[in-house]
C-alpha cells in the first residue's frame, strides 16, 4: 500500500499550479489538484485574457476616428456591451475547458473543491474528503485588495467589472497601478466617462519616471479625467448614482466605482502558519529560490509568493518546481530581466532597469526618441511615441529598454531577448533598421541625451 495518495497535490488551478501539475504528471508521478472556482486562475478567468479582449474592443472607437484621416467616411455607433460580455464569457468557457482537458490528458486527478492544509502531507477538501501527498504545492494566487472606507459596500473590484450587466456612463477608478490605468483606457475607449483618482504624486509607481509622465499626459489627451494626489474618504448612494467625497473636500457623482488598489496573496484560512510555513507582512508565502517553504514538503509558486506577479512567471516557476522535485534537476526560477507589457492606451513595453534604478549603481547614458508615428501623423492624431535605452557607460551594456506606443508589448518581447543576452548599445547600432516602422528608432538613436 502506497504511503501517500499522491506524489504531488496542488492547491490552485491557475497558470502556475496547472503547469506544475501537468509537467509533474508527465514524469509518471501521481498528481492531484483542487480548485475551488474555475480552472485557469486569475489570468484566464478574470485577468489578462478577458482584459486584453476588452482592450481590443476599446480600440475600435479610436480606429474609426483615425479612418477618417485616411479617407474613409463613416458614421459612429454605440458599443454593444451585453453582446461583448456574452461573447467574452463564451471564450472564457472555452479556455477553461482547454485547461481542464489538458490536465486530464496527462492523468491529473481533479477535485472541484477548496483545499486547506492540516499537516505537512495532508489536505482537507471542502467536499469532506481528505487526501495525502508526499509533496504539496500551494498555487492559490491573489485577490483584489479594497480598503475599508465608509460606503465601501458600493464599490466593485477588477473581479466584478467583467460581469457588469450594463456599461456604466460615468465611472470612477481608484488606484494608480497598471490594472487601474488599463481599465481607465478600456472604459474610456468604450465610451464611458472615466475619472481616475490616485493618492500618489504620479501613476504607475515603480516604472521609469519619464514613462509615467508620458502615459499620464497621453491618457489625459485621450479623455481620461486623471487626478493625482487625490483619494476619496466616503461614498453615499443616492437616487442618481454614487456620491463621492474627496480628500480635497470636493464631491463628484458616478454610476460605478472600481477599486484597483492592489492585490494580496490568498493565504488566509489555508492553515499554513499553523504548520510552520512562514508568511511575510503582506501574507505572501516565503520561499527559497527553488520555491520551497520552511516546511520541506510544502512548496509555493505564482502570485501567492508575491515575487513577480505575472502569468509567464508563475508558469516558469511551476516548470522549475517540476524539474527540481520530480526530475532531479535543481532549477531555480529566473526572475532577472523579465520583459513586461502594460496594456494602457498607449501601451507600455519595458525590460530591465528604470533610469532611477540604474543611476543609483551605474554610470549611465540615456538614449531617447519621442515622435509621432507615421500612422498617427497622417491621421492627424496628437499621440506621441517614446523609446528609451539606458546604457552602462563603461561596459556599453543595455541595462533597460522602455517603449510607450502602439505594439510596445510585441516589441519588448523581442527586445527582451537581446537585453537578456547582454546586448550592448553597439549591438543595437549595427542591427539594420526595418523601414518604415516605429521599431527602427530602437536601432537608430545615435546621440545620448545631454547631461
Amino acid at each position: 500500500m502506497a504511503e501517500f495518495d499522491y506524489d504531488l497535490f496542488v492547491i490552485g488551478g491557475g497558470s502556475g499550479g496547472v503547469r506544475a501539475a501537468r509537467w509533474t504528471a508527465m514524469t509518471g508521478a501521481k498528481v492531484g489538484l483542487c480548485e475551488e472556482y474555475r480552472y485557469g486562475g486569475t489570468c484566464v478567468i478574470r485577468g489578462c485574457v478577458p482584459k486584453k479582449l476588452m482592450v481590443f474592443a476599446s480600440m475600435f472607437s479610436e480606429a474609426v476616428e483615425d479612418a477618417a484621416g485616411f479617407g474613409w467616411s463613416h458614421t459612429g455607433s454605440d458599443f454593444n456591451w451585453p453582446f461583448f460580455i456574452k461573447k467574452k464569457d463564451r471564450e472564457i468557457d472555452r479556455l477553461e475547458e482547454v485547461y481542464q482537458t489538458n490536465l486530464e490528458k496527462t492523468g491529473v486527478v481533479l477535485h472541484r473543491a477548496r483545499g486547506t492544509l492540516t499537516d505537512p502531507h495532508t489536505v482537507a477538501l471542502s467536499t469532506g474528503e481528505t487526501v495525502t501527498a508526499k509533496h504539496i504545492l500551494v498555487a492559490v494566487g491573489g485577490t483584489p485588495f479594497v480598503p475599508d472606507i465608509p460606503g465601501g459596500e458600493h464599490v466593485i473590484s477588477s473581479n466584478e467589472i467583467f460581469h457588469l450587466k450594463e456599461q456604466p456612463k460615468r465611472m470612477l477608478i481608484v488606484g494608480g497601478g497598471y490594472i487601474a490605468c488599463e481599465f481607465a483606457g478600456i472604459m474610456n475607449g468604450l465610451g464611458t466617462r472615466v475619472t481616475q483618482f490616485y493618492r500618489g504624486a504620479q501613476i504607475l509607481r515603480g516604472f521609469d519616471d519619464e514613462v509615467r509622465g508620458h502615459i499620464a499626459e497621453e491618457m489625459r489627451k485621450k479623455g481620461v479625467n486623471l487626478h493625482v494626489g487625490r483619494d476619496l474618504v466616503g461614498i453615499e448612494k443616492t437616487d442618481s448614482g454614487l456620491k463621492v467625497k474627496c480628500t480635497d473636500g470636493t464631491f463628484s457623482e458616478h454610476d460605478v466605482i472600481l477599486y484597483a488598489t492592489g492585490r494580496v496573496p490568498m493565504t488566509k484560512g489555508l492553515g499554513l502558519e499553523d504548520l510552520g510555513v512562514e508568511l511575510d507582512r503582506a501574507g505572501a508565502v516565503v520561499v527559497d529560490k527553488y520555491s520551497q517553504t520552511a516546511v520541506p514538503s510544502i512548496y509555493a509558486v505564482g502570485d501567492v509568493t508575491n515575487r513577480a506577479n505575472l502569468t509567464p512567471v508563475a508558469i516558469r516557476e511551476g516548470m522549475a518546481f517540476a524539474e527540481t522535485v520530480f526530475k532531479g534537476n535543481p532549477t531555480p526560477a529566473d526572475h532577472e530581466l523579465i520583459p513586461t507589457a502594460v496594456f494602457t492606451q498607449p501601451e507600455i513595453g519595458t525590460v530591465g532597469m528604470t533610469q532611477e534604478e540604474a543611476r543609483e549603481t551605474h554610470d549611465i547614458e540615456i538614449y531617447r526618441a519621442t515622435f509621432r508615428p507615421m500612422f498617427h501623423a497622417f491621421a492627424d492624431r496628437d499621440q506621441r511615441m517614446m523609446m528609451k535605452l539606458i546604457v552602462d557607460k563603461p561596459s556599453r551594456k543595455v541595462l533597460g529598454v522602455h517603449i510607450v506606443g502602439p505594439a510596445a508589448g510585441e516589441m519588448i518581447q523581442l527586445v527582451g531577448i537581446a537585453v537578456k543576452m547582454g546586448a550592448t548599445k553597439e549591438d543595437f547600432d549595427r542591427t539594420m533598421a526595418v523601414h518604415p516602422t516605429a521599431a527602427e528608432e530602437l536601432v537608430t538613436m545615435r546621440d545620448p541625451v545631454p547631461g
